[in-house]
């Protein structure tokens, strides 16, 4: 599974975990996607295990259902949410030592400018 892939399963997971009854339309606008790459999403995850479709037979309306993680899908969500925190904290050292790194850059370029501009001054 591709990291994009991961997060867009882990995103689906979390979402469907709190509300369990989101349609696929709703899901691509939470997700910020197209209709076709939740339902897409939502399939593999189906056909992972990860979810099933629970039908409300009682309800008015028939086509009233629900998506209800699996324990596969229950497990699977932690072990990404692992994987993703692990990824978005290296991020974040690459992202802290670059802004170390210009920061320093920053001080010493403008210690360079202090220098010529005393050097001009006299």
């Amino acid at each position: 599974m591709s990291a994009s892939s991961e997060e867009s399963s882990l995103q689906v997971l979390r979402l469907l975990e709190k509300n369990p009854q989101l349609t696929q339309r709703e899901l691509a606008v939470e997700l910020g996607v197209s209709l076709g790459k939740a339902n897409y999403c939502v399939q593999a995850l189906l056909a992972k295990g990860f979810i099933k479709l629970q039908n409300f037979r009682g309800s008015n309306n028939k086509l009233a259902y629900s998506y209800l993680l699996t324990p596969a899908g229950i497990a699977a969500k932690s072990s990404l949410a692992v994987s993703y925190l692990q990824i978005k904290m290296a991020e974040y050292e690459r992202l802290r030592a670059e802004i170390e790194q210009l920061q320093r850059e920053a001080v010493a370029e403008t210690m360079q400018g202090v220098a010529v501009n005393q050097m001009d001054v006299t």
